[in-house]
């Protein structure tokens, strides 16, 4: 472990979680217009970065400032705030994320999103593989001036504009990605998102042309919009036999993901074999976990209350601990052709949306709903949703959730086509 003010692991997860319970409170107790732009998310992984990366920058100034002679003894480095190698990272690491997973994909809900949505699920499919074509040709056209390892950046970005944050999260760990590349992603994902949802929300004034353009039914909307307002999302509140039943549920899916993938890279390893190209112990286990929880979905742990709202309290200590690993150098050389790339990407994929629609003959309300969906989760869906048709509220949320069920499948196969280049 480097050299650092705060070393014992029980003070740095203290920091972790302060970090990010402080900057919801801040939200919450000042309404600052900012955070309207710039989400908590950000401050949270920026926090730790700062923190992980104070000593060396304020060494790096002051010996540059110095004018001591060459041949005299170098001034000691100045120590980071927060190391950038720790036992509590690699336990958030190990532990945090698969747990968060199971969590969040528990609240799926497959078959209500289908019945609901209709064919704006089919919007939404259609999107999500313009994010991983976007995605491949934007790495394509931007590698000359990337690292040798920015494609698990592009790959942790398509999982969260398929999913959401937890995707982006899962597929960082499952595709080894750095600190430096996690950045990326975030920084990305959040510059461009603020583009995005403009163009979302304007896309409200063109409603009647494009309903004749792509020739919409009126009364199959009608019926959808009927039924998604008699969605009931809420439940009842949650109480401490939840808790312990979503945390028995998460700590057993991990042991089993952890047994069975270590048991496959020790059987390989007994017949001198390893793990397939472009595959590793952990991409395995992050796609096994997601097939799992998918499942499970599908039983009576989906209707137990706050597994989402759990899982993401997870997200956002693993943001923090990811933010403590980075490199600020590194991600500041490589912030602009990164971008570049991203924006080619997110076009990619407003044109797939445009086109699903044309030939689903779907409304541009659940269009933008479904692009919203993917890119910005279920936050930005909402948003999108309250602007457009309030009734479309609960479809939103379902096309949200449902993203974040293959969005680990869609940024692992990112992961393989990128790094074939």
């Amino acid at each position: 472990m480097d050299h650092a003010y705060i070393s014992s692991n029980a003070t740095i997860l203290a920091v972790l979680t302060g970090i990010c319970a402080f900057y919801f409170w801040l939200e919450k107790a000042t309404r600052w217009p900012l955070f309207n732009y710039v989400p908590p998310l950000v401050f949270i992984y920026l926090t730790p970065v700062i923190l992980a990366n104070s000593g060396n920058v304020l060494t790096h100034f002051r010996d540059r400032g110095a004018e001591t002679p060459t041949t005299a003894a170098p001034l000691a480095a100045i120590p980071n705030v927060l190391p950038t190698e720790s036992p509590a990272y690699d336990v958030i690491n190990d532990y945090a994320l698969p747990m968060m997973l199971v969590l969040m994909l528990l609240n799926v809900d497959v078959a209500g999103a289908v019945r609901v949505v209709g064919k704006g699920v089919g919007v939404m499919l259609i999107g999500a593989l313009g994010v991983v074509v976007g995605a491949v040709v934007g790495y394509a056209c931007v590698k000359q001036w990337l690292g040798p390892d920015a494609w698990k950046a592009y790959a942790a970005l398509t999982g969260s504009w398929v999913g959401g944050t937890g995707n982006l999260a899962a597929v960082a760990e499952a595709t080894g990605a750095n600190g430096t590349q996690f950045g990326l992603a975030v920084l990305a994902d959040t510059a461009l998102l603020l583009i995005w949802l403009p163009v979302m929300l304007a896309s409200k004034k063109i409603a009647e042309p494009f309903a004749r353009f792509a020739k919409v039914d009126a009364e199959r909307v009608a019926h959808h919009d009927a039924m998604s307002a008699a969605t009931q999302l809420d439940g009842r509140p949650p109480n401490y036999q939840d808790f312990l039943l979503l945390l028995f549920t998460a700590f057993a899916v991990t042991a089993f993901a952890l047994w069975s993938t270590q048991s496959l890279t020790a059987k390989f390893a007994e017949y001198d074999r390893v793990w397939p190209v472009q595959f590793s112990e952990s991409t395995a286990r992050i796609l096994l976990i997601t097939t799992i929880s998918i499942g499970l979905s599908f039983t009576r742990l989906r209707h137990v209350p706050s597994s989402r709202h759990l899982g993401m309290a997870l997200v956002f200590i693993f943001m923090a601990r990811t933010g403590a690993t980075a490199d600020l150098a590194q991600a500041a050389d490589q912030a602009v052709p990164f971008l570049v790339g991203a924006t080619i990407c997110i076009f990619i994929h407003g044109f797939f949306c445009l086109a699903a629609a044309k030939v689903l003959r779907v409304d541009i309300h659940t269009a933008a709903i479904a692009s919203a969906a993917n890119v910005g989760g279920i936050a930005t869906a909402s948003c999108v949703a309250a602007h457009h048709k309030e009734s479309l509220m609960p479809a939103a949320v379902l096309l949200a959730l449902l993203g974040y069920a293959i969005g680990n499948y869609a940024g692992l196969l990112t992961a393989a086509i990128c790094e074939s280049l």
